[in-house]
This record gives C-alpha cells, structure tokens and sequence, in this order.
C-alpha cells in the first residue's frame, strides 16, 4: 500500500519502460503508428489523449500536407468575443477558414415563450447587448402588429430618438474594437471616450446605460424626464467635436488604410448569395436601408442619406459606419425638434403597463395617484392593475415577421400568437449570425493577419449570433 502511494504523487508512468520516454514513445508509435490520439499506462490504469470531435476531422483532412491547422478563439481578444475561427494555414495564407460559435448560447427566444409579452422585453434587450434598443423596438413592434395599435406619436418619435443613439454607440465600438484589434490604441480610447457620452445620456433619458427594457408593447415604460432636450443638444455638440478627430486620427492614418484596403472584399453578388445586410452590403454598393426602403416608426419624415461605396472592402466599411454616425446625428437633431407633447403610450389600460411610473425619492415606481386610486378608491382598478402584472395581455392568434435596420443589418422578429398572455413561438433573424456566414469568403486566400480585419469589419456580436 505505501509503495502505490509513493508511486502516484508524480502522477506519470513509473514501470520500468516508462522510465525511459524514448522507449515508450517508440513503443506506441509502433504498436499503433496511425492513432493520433495516443494513450500510455500509469500506475492508475490507461490514461488516453482523447480532442474534439471537430478537431479531429479538420486535423484528419491536413494529416500529411504541410499545412497547419489553428485555433483562433473563443478565448481571444480579437474574435469579437467567444467566437471561435479554426483556421487551415499554408505559411501565412490561410486555405481554409470555418467558424464555430454557440460558445454564449443563452435560449433567450425559447424563454420569452415562457413569460408575458412584456416580459419578453427584458429578454431580447440582452441578445445584441450593443444594440438593445433596436431588439426592443422590433420585438415590440410585432406585438403592436398582432394587436393592431398604433402607437403615438411622441412615443415614435423617442424610439427613433433613441434607436438612433444606440447607432451610433454600436458603430463607436466597431470602430474602437476594430482599432485595437488591429494596434490602433489610439482609436479604441476615443472610440469609448464617446460611447461613454451615449451611455451617460442613454442613461440620463432611460435610466440604464445598457438593457434598457424603455420600450415596451404599446409605447415607452415612461417619458423623458425634465431637461432631456438640451442634454440631448449638448451631446450633439461634442460629438461634432470630436468627430472630426476621426478623420485625422484614422481615415487618413496610412498604416491604418494599408491594414483595410483590400482586405475582406466581398462583392454584392456574394453579399445577395449570403442574405448579407448592413453595412457590408452598402460597401458593395447596393444601398439597401430598411429605414428608406421599407419605412417604420416615421423614418419617412425624416431627412438622411443612405451612404455606399463600390470598394466592398473594410476600409468602406471603416468608413461607411464613420459616415452613418453623422447621418444618425442628423436624424436626432430633428427628432429632438420633432418632439412635440403627448402620451407615451397607447390609452388602452388594458395593454398599458406599467401604469403611471414616476422616479420618486425611494427610485422608480408607481405615481402617488395611481396608487391611491387602486388602492383607495377603484378595487376594480386594484383586481385590473393585478392581473395585468401578474398575467399579462392577452394578443390575438396570428403571426407577423416585423423587420428593422439594426447597427449591423435587417434584425427581424418572426412572432407567433396562440391568443394567450405569451408568446407561442419567437424566432429572430439576427444580422450577426447571417452576416458571419461572409467570414470564410473574406478570409480564405488571404493572410493571417487579414483574418482579423476581416472580422473586425463584420461587427459580429456573439450575443445576437449565439442567443
């Protein structure tokens, strides 16, 4: 008993052929030279070198050429994430590119199915975690379509108010993650110098700087609180302040140009084939932009452009989502002068909830009124308030697919209703998931290093893609 003590604290093979590794070696390898998961003998029995299922294919495929199979992620600064990019290279040239992804796979569409349809709210907010806004206005969007309110007109104009800053934020961290991935660390601290002003006024006008849950079916959870307007204006003009500094900070930088141009060409044949959306489909050329050609929420008053390029490269890209933050600024200095005063949400008590919420001194909750007259004064109104918190609206059964122009491209909410107080089935068809579909098009032929501007000017984010 004492000697099989003494012989585990190593841990390693201590019989006699064992000692030598040499000799074990040579013995496995001609014992079973094909095996590329080998296997030896300890004093606790066999231990095996057993890898991935995928692995094993890939690595099956290059056995005997001189190419080299890599990892790129999940655990990697530059994959956006926990994306993982397994990468056949022949020197620098990468032959072969595939992606592996549901490393951040959350069942947010299966769990809305098992909540109210306001409760959904809180759920798709958490899937494209930079761009929460615009889940929130799709998701609720449909369900507005399959309860056929129209939502008014102040609370339109706060959504695109919003949807807008949340544009411009995404964009602000592509172009930050984008820099440092590529050694620009310039550009990633400036890049989140401002998107530190959205969140701060996103947090202002909402009270959250991220996961918002501010829209919901119906309307908005409240109005802007006192003095939005002209915090909304002094944003504005930092941002025309800095913006500027883009330009002579990146744009014109020719390490920085000589990194993009070129690199990840993708034209729009490739693009259409793909389902591509966003900004790399206007790279190509084609200047499809759901908020001109299929207008929601009042985007048809608006004035602004739908920049292209013909380059269909990253450096387009780089500089397509550069343009689109001045043209979202341009769109939010007229909302702020669009904002005239009304509801901000629709007047059925039925599906407006919650009711009259106001920030008191304890934070945020119900206003003093309402709650005297449920409590007080109306039990009906009491039972009401209830039942709708605890079981919700019901929507009429039916099915819609509602789509709008998220940060990264068409982001649609394809709804089912039953006639209950929660969704029958929720499907989304995220920009991040099928525009990733446009990596190994972009890479494959390329060099290593393109492999990571390629991605970075996908913008994929592995929340929307996994969900």
């Amino acid at each position: 008993m004492t000697e099989r003590i003494s012989d585990v604290t190593t841990g390693t093979d201590t019989s006699d052929p064992g000692r030598d590794s040499d000799s074990h070696d040579a013995n496995r390898t001609t014992a079973n030279p094909d095996a590329y998961a080998g296997s030896r003998e300890t004093t606790e029995g066999t231990v095996y070198t057993v890898t991935g299922g995928d692995w094993d294919e890939v690595l099956a495929e290059a056995a005997g050429d001189e190419r080299i199979v890599m990892n790129l992620g999940p655990q990697h600064p530059s994959t956006h994430g926990v994306l993982r990019l397994v990468l056949e290279l022949e020197g620098e040239t990468v032959t072969q590119a595939r992606s592996v992804i549901g490393y951040l796979h959350t069942g947010i569409e299966k769990n809305v199915e098992y909540r109210n349809w306001t409760q959904g709210v809180t759920f798709v907010t958490r899937m494209d975690y930079l761009a929460p806004l615009h889940n929130e206005a799709a998701y609720c969007m449909a369900v507005e379509k399959l309860l056929g309110v129209t939502v008014p007109q102040r609370a339109q104009t706060i959504r695109v108010l919003l949807m807008e800053l949340n544009r411009i934020s995404s964009h602000l961290v592509a172009l930050a993650t984008g820099g440092m991935e590529l050694g620009a660390l310039t550009g990633m601290t400036a890049g989140f110098r401002e998107r530190e002003e959205v969140l701060h006024l996103l947090e202002f006008l909402t009270g959250l700087r991220m996961n918002h849950a501010f829209i919901r079916p119906g309307g908005l959870a409240q109005d802007l609180p006192e003095g939005a307007e002209q915090r909304i204006k002094d944003f504005i003009k930092v941002m025309d302040s800095r913006l500027p500094d883009y330009d002579k900070l990146l744009s014109g930088q020719p390490i920085w140009r000589n990194r993009l141009a070129g690199v990840g060409y993708l034209p729009v044949d490739a693009c259409l084939a793909l389902g591509i959306t966003g900004p790399i489909l206007r790279s190509a050329g084609l200047p499809w932009d759901l908020r001109k050609v299929e207008p929601y929420s009042g985007y048809e008053n608006y004035e602004f452009d739908v920049p292209t390029s013909n380059a269909a490269d990253s450096y387009a890209r780089y500089l397509l989502r550069l343009e689109e933050i001045h043209q979202s600024l341009k769109i939010v200095r007229q909302a702020v002068d669009n904002l005239t005063p009304g509801p901000v949400m629709v007047e059925d008590a039925k599906i407006a909830w919650p009711a009259q919420l106001t920030i008191g001194a304890d934070g945020m909750g119900n206003s003093l009124e309402h709650v005297r007259k449920i409590m007080g004064q109306s039990m009906e109104s009491l039972i009401h308030h209830f039942k709708l918190v605890t079981e919700g609206f019901a929507v009429p059964p039916g099915q819609v697919y509602v789509p709008i122009e998220s940060p990264r491209g068409e982001l649609g909410y394809h709804i089912v209703s039953d006639g209950g107080t929660r969704p029958m089935r929720v499907h989304v068809r995220e920009p991040s998931f099928v525009n990733l579909q446009s990596m190994p098009a972009m890479c494959e032929g390329g060099m290593v290093a393109d492999v990571i501007a390629s991605v970075a000017s996908i913008d994929p984010v592995m929340g929307g893609c996994d969900r």
